[in-house]
């Protein structure tokens, strides 16, 4: 198993010594080739789109999102294939899974000489860019031109890291005087401004929010101020006995506490008190703060995608770019008691996704096809008019946007989650377009030594078409036997398919051998 570090030599001395064959467009000329504008959030989850309904979809700020659906394809069915920041950036930049591309956790750094899609991208003649959240710890490589985030950043007068400033870590930059999204799309907008216009462009345009503490700025302090926002219908999930699933998860109520005790983060609406609350009202004063906060945040950004949308429009380019909107995982919004992401749960693995190009795809259209991140990058350089590059896992879904799905198109997804903590166990598991199983084996991926873990492990099986929101975990149920069976043998197989089919780690071989 190579990794893609260990292919990047090799994929740039080929396209040197062919003359640069797997960057020949498809009979295109450079100037017919489009645009291409990726605006990526942090955690901005579909649940807080309002375009995917559901329980808020009349309380969030989302003119412009809606803007882009009703002129593009938007996707029901998009995942990440390892819900957590770095991973899901690492495979979006690679087109590979996580033990692939070797971007397992948030500790984990994408080498700067490691291939990516920009680079690719560069050699067909595009101008590239990326603003804002970075996240991936070294410097960026494959961009023409980059101002990043260190680390996290931060919401309010953010630091941005360039060229001329860069250190790694934490440190070297520049303050910029704003709220963070907005400083974000002011600086995307100037490089549009600036760059070569003989050339093509393409431009990542990446929000911080809608990350923890769900800062936003104070134009929107006040919005939903008055109002109680509805719950979700599992709201009240207590832990494993409730659902039968295999570990308690990770609730609201940690969250409250971290309002109250500041937990190193400064959260916007502070201070915070649950004092002299029963588990229920405390709960529910923690979720109301916290979900008027995230769709706060996500108001900025939904203000800042219209900015965007306006420059190109007066630029006269708005027609000739491919404009994206998603997030880089899902996350949850008081499902299950629940927040923050990690989980094969479907409020943590989709990831919402627009895309709006009228002049190749139908505005107003959905999708059903599993569409994964590790496809993005295959489909950005199908529009720069490139072969597919081998060495990339996912493929281009340009067919499937123009309603074109391939026969051979996948009909199911692998996804694994390698961190390890009792209460959000390591595991992996296949999603279809009914069902849905896992295996929770709570096993760190370095660690040799049996880890504590609070439960054994253990399976769970959902039929997301009877119960959608994965309310009881049937790995038990005489009626699914015949499909778990199937679904069992299937994960096999296509484990071994995405290249994790030999576990590194002997603990983790021993656990999954002896609950399989």
């Amino acid at each position: 198993m190579k990794s893609l570090h260990a292919h990047s030599l090799c994929l740039f001395l080929v396209l040197l010594l062919l003359g640069g064959c797997t960057a020949k467009t498809r009979s295109l000329r450079q100037k017919d080739r489009p645009n291409i504008l990726f605006i990526m959030s942090d955690d901005h989850t579909a649940q807080a789109w309002g375009i995917y309904g559901g329980i808020l979809k009349d309380y969030v700020k989302n003119d412009n999102i809606e803007w882009l659906a009703a002129r593009g394809v938007v996707l029901e069915n998009a995942f990440c294939t390892n819900s957590i920041c770095v991973p899901s950036r690492a495979s979006i930049l690679s087109g590979q899974y996580s033990h692939r591309n070797g971007v397992y956790d948030l500790d984990d750094v994408y080498e700067p000489d490691s291939a990516n899609f920009a680079k690719l991208l560069q050699t067909s003649g595009y101008q590239t860019a990326i603003i804002g959240k970075w996240h991936l710890k070294k410097e960026p490589t494959g961009f023409d031109y980059y101002m990043v985030l260190p680390g996290q950043g931060r919401y309010q007068n953010p630091v941005l890291k360039t060229k001329d400033n860069w250190q790694d870590g934490n440190e070297g930059g520049k303050e910029y005087p704003g709220f963070s999204a907005d400083v974000i799309a002011d600086q995307s907008i100037a490089w549009l401004k600036s760059r070569n216009t003989d050339k093509p462009f393409y431009l990542s345009t990446h929000f911080k929010a809608t990350h923890e503490p769900y800062d936003y700025p104070d134009r929107y302090k006040n919005y939903l101020a008055d109002i109680e926002l509805p719950y979700p219908a599992n709201f009240e999930d207590w832990g494993a006995a409730t659902t039968q699933r295999t570990h308690d998860g990770w609730p609201l109520d940690l969250l409250g506490k971290r309002y109250e005790e500041g937990a190193g983060t400064k959260y916007p609406g502070t201070p915070f008190s649950l004092e002299g609350l029963d588990s229920l009202a405390a709960r529910k004063k923690t979720y109301q703060k916290f979900i008027k906060d995230f769709l706060r945040s996500g108001a900025a950004i939904d203000d800042n995608i219209g900015k965007l949308i306006t420059y190109l429009r007066e630029s006269g380019e708005l027609e000739n770019t491919v404009i994206i909107y998603t997030a880089d995982q899902g996350y949850f919004l008081g499902e299950h008691g629940f927040f923050d992401k990690r989980f094969i749960y479907e409020p943590s693995l989709r990831m919402p996704f627009v895309i709006s190009y009228p002049k190749e795809f139908k505005g107003g259209n959905r999708i059903d096809d599993i569409i994964l991140n590790i496809d993005f990058p295959s489909l950005f350089i199908d529009f720069a008019g490139m072969e597919p590059v081998k060495n990339m896992q996912g493929r281009s879904f340009r067919d499937n946007l123009a309603g074109h799905t391939p026969a051979d198109w996948r009909k199911d997804m692998y996804y694994r989650y390698w961190s390890n903590e009792p209460r959000r166990p390591a595991h992996f598991g296949i999603r279809n377009d009914r069902y849905k199983l896992a295996l929770f084996y709570g096993q760190s991926r370095t660690k040799i030594q049996r880890d504590k873990m609070q439960y054994p492990p253990g399976w769970e099986f959902y039929d997301l078409q009877k119960d959608p929101g994965e309310n009881h975990n049937a790995i038990a149920d005489p009626e699914y036997q015949d499909v778990i069976k199937i679904m069992k043998a299937r994960l096999k197989v296509i484990k071994a398919e995405s290249g994790d089919g030999v576990e590194a780690n002997e603990t983790i071989s021993q656990i999954i051998e002896s609950n399989w």
